[in-house]
């Protein structure tokens, strides 16, 4: 019960208590130890040194444990006083699902964040962490967090290993040049094989991984690590692994231990040209001489150092903390940019200082019932208080801080003031996600985040009452979520949501119904967004020409289509690419952006069903001019004119998203699930065993086949099977598929019609 004192002058007082304790030898040494640590970290200033503040993630494929690791993160640093559950029977859940769909569903669907203290190499170091979803659905939230970390932890399941979503995460850390440390969960779980997963990482990934501990026990007898790098062993004992008992490695695991601690010398060695010289001079290198070169390669991305555990059963997660502040970086080790706003092509370099103009990035958003909304800033450069006058480079307009704040889940804390290189939350400030603010001194712009496409979409509808209440909820998703779009149907007067998947949809019309009480909200079949593109290069030769009683119109365009080699699609993802290669002046150069603007106008509606266009490039060459009647509203026409005349010689077809699916279930169901998959189309790439009872199949499928699959994989797999999936390519619709589009298309613009 001393130990979980959560109030500060009770745990000093226990503090005091347990050390007259140990002089009669009633408290053991590790309980003090723990004891003392706990109070000292959650004691520790939060206005620590720039160089022991650590901001980083937990990110994984959905699944793998990062709330359960987060809880414990929170309780062993003093933050929380008891450990709940992802839907724990108590029915309080885990800390950071403060959602009431998330404690529900037992999933992340937000990032949350928060702040601790933890106490390593003698020094208290302040946490900003932020816990993101597993979930391809509310990738986001993951694209967010890792645009303003400075590190992460990439969590792997002992069991599933390295997954669909786990490829993602690590594409993301590596856009944006996040240092990481792995951690080995659920260790504790049957068939568990950290060394199986680390060759995973390094195959699939391309990781030079190496482990710096080697567990004791296995499955359910996991009970501790072993340090390669002290040559010692850590129990997790007492109550809830509290007491942290530090011993002599096992006799039985003393060889293979040395045989990882010589491994993960010869790597270092290999990877930093310091290390290597002692490595040679030394045949006892130093502890301190190795974290240092772990730290130095961490940051340099080379390398990445690997630790192991159970954060459900409580172990390994103190040994983490440690590493977190050990390897990850401060934000005085990152180099952060941004743009100069008077010139976009001028790179800026932001020094993580107090004493520079205040630069901080808006992340996200979120709507909070008592604050009003919250925007998540991470401060980059200078220093901001509340009351300071602050200008948003997106709309140019100047506010003032009236309430600075640090977020604990969806708990908000005062603060009077916060330097560079921290995470804070600006209360009751209007803006969208993905703003930069500056104090007006020095004109910059951080860089976007990047966003992916959508790709499924659903009619969806409100009665008169609700029509308020509706809009707004659709208006503060669009304001929090980069990837939740809304359009209206100018012909029918439909209300589109586009999304990253069923899920992603149905949280948010869930979320209209419980949050801003759209009780009347109806929903129509989900869409796929198709994309359409061309097959066959194709010359135009086009001229608008209109006489009325006045000035008339003219504009004459030449050239071709063609499709884009595959080399440059990676460049052009939206949209189509234009090529002006005029070489006289029948064309006047003033005109050029018009006819450009004319075909990516009338390219957003493809003729075959209504998509927009991709992979496609509109070369001009050629044409004429009128020196009365042309303008730059003729030519606009004569590009759309173009394209619609000469768009069916081009070999036009549908696109459709195929997705990349991973489906776990228990091996006695495997014919039952493989014959789902095929049934929707599926293209099977692989299987394999998880486990001795549970297999995986790789699959690619039709997104248009995916609606429902949950319910159809429950069913043939009695309530066991587990399916996640991301999408990864546009690929050409099967034929009588295409057809079927065409005439539903056709159906329905005579409707419109009529």
């Amino acid at each position: 019960e001393i130990l979980l004192c959560s109030d500060m002058t009770h745990r000093m007082v226990a503090l005091q208590l347990a050390h007259a304790c140990r002089r009669s030898h009633s408290v053991p040494e590790a309980v003090l130890s723990s004891l003392t640590k706990r109070t000292f970290a959650a004691a520790a200033s939060t206005t620590a040194s720039l160089d022991r503040i650590r901001n980083f993630g937990i990110s994984a494929h959905i699944d793998s444990g990062k709330t359960t690791l987060t809880e414990r993160v929170l309780f062993y640093t003093g933050k929380i006083k008891a450990i709940h559950e992802v839907k724990g029977k108590d029915g309080v859940g885990a800390t950071m699902d403060h959602m009431e769909l998330e404690r529900e569903k037992g999933i992340t669907i937000t990032s949350a964040a928060t702040y601790c203290e933890w106490k390593a190499l003698g020094m208290a170091h302040h946490l900003n962490l932020i816990d993101t979803p597993g979930h391809v659905d509310f990738t986001i939230e993951v694209e967010r967090a890792m645009r303003v970390l400075d590190g992460a932890v990439m969590i792997c399941c002992g069991v599933g290993g390295v997954q669909s979503q786990t490829i993602t995460v690590d594409r993301q850390m590596k856009r944006y040049e996040v240092p990481r440390i792995v951690f080995i969960n659920k260790l504790d779980r049957y068939g568990a094989d950290p060394f199986l997963i680390l060759g995973q990482i390094r195959h699939k990934l391309g990781l030079t991984v190496q482990p710096l501990q080697l567990p004791i026990g296995e499955e359910d007898g996991f009970i501790g690590v072993c340090d390669v790098i002290s040559r010692k062993a850590h129990y997790f004992e007492g109550n809830q692994g509290l007491e942290q008992r530090i011993d002599e490695i096992p006799e039985a695991l003393r060889e293979r231990a040395e045989e990882l601690r010589s491994q993960l010398l010869e790597v270092l060695a290999d990877l930093d040209d310091t290390f290597a010289e002692i490595y040679l001079e030394s045949e006892d290198v130093p502890e301190d001489e190795v974290h240092s070169a772990i730290r130095r390669t961490t940051l340099a991305r080379t390398f990445c150092p690997m630790l192991m555990g159970s954060a459900y059963k409580n172990k390994g997660v103190q040994p983490l903390l440690d590493a977190i502040c050990r390897y990850l970086p401060s934000p005085v080790d990152r180099t952060n940019t941004a743009l100069n706003a008077d010139d976009e092509n001028e790179v800026v370099e932001l020094r993580p200082t107090g004493e520079a103009p205040f630069v901080g990035y808006a992340f996200k958003i979120q709507d909070h019932p008592q604050a009003g909304q919250v925007t998540y800033m991470r401060v980059y450069q200078g220093k901001l208080s509340q009351r300071d006058q602050i200008l948003n480079m997106q709309t140019q307009k100047r506010l003032s801080v009236k309430r600075l704040v640090r977020m604990h889940s969806n708990e908000v804390k005062d603060v009077g003031e916060v330097s560079a290189g921290d995470i804070v939350a600006l209360a009751g400030v209007e803006c969208d996600s993905g703003v930069t603010f500056t104090d007006g001194k020095q004109r910059v712009s951080c860089s976007s985040m990047f966003v992916p496409d959508p790709v499924m979409s659903l009619s969806v509808s409100a009665g008169r009452d609700d029509q308020a209440r509706f809009q707004k909820a659709l208006r503060r998703f669009q304001r929090e979520d980069p990837t939740f779009r809304v359009d209206v149907l100018q012909d029918t007067n439909e209300t589109i949501i586009s999304g990253m998947g069923e899920l992603h949809l149905e949280i948010y019309c869930e979320r209209m119904r419980r949050e801003f009480k759209v009780e009347s909200l109806q929903t129509g079949q989900p869409k796929v967004n198709y994309r359409e593109t061309i097959t066959l290069k194709t010359a135009f030769d086009y001229t608008h020409k209109r006489q009325s009683g006045g000035r008339g119109q003219y504009g004459k365009v030449m050239g071709y289509f063609e499709p884009l080699p595959d080399e440059d699609k990676p460049d052009f993802k939206d949209g189509i690419d234009f090529v002006s290669n005029l070489s006289g002046n029948e064309i006047p150069p003033n005109y050029v952006p018009a006819i450009e603007k004319g075909f990516r106008n009338i390219t957003a509606k493809g003729l075959l069903a209504g998509n927009p266009l991709i992979h496609m490039r509109c070369v001009l060459e050629d044409g004429a001019a009128h020196e009365v009647d042309s303008s730059a509203e003729a030519f606009q026409a004569a590009a759309a004119g173009a394209f619609e005349n000469f768009y069916s010689e081009a070999g036009p077809v549908v696109l459709e998203p195929l997705m990349h699916v991973e489906v776990t279930f228990p091996s006695e169901f495997q014919s039952q699930t493989m014959q789902t998959l095929n049934q929707r189309e599926g293209s099977i790439q692989g299987t394999r065993a998880v486990s001795s009872e549970t297999m995986l199949v790789e699959a690619i499928v039709p997104l248009r086949r995916m609606f429902g699959y949950s319910s159809e994989l429950r069913s043939v797999t009695q309530g066991q099977g587990e399916f996640s999936m991301e999408f990864q390519e546009y690929e050409h619709m099967p034929t009588n598929k295409q057809d079927e589009l065409m005439n539903e298309y056709r159906k329905q613009r005579q409707q419109e019609r009529l």
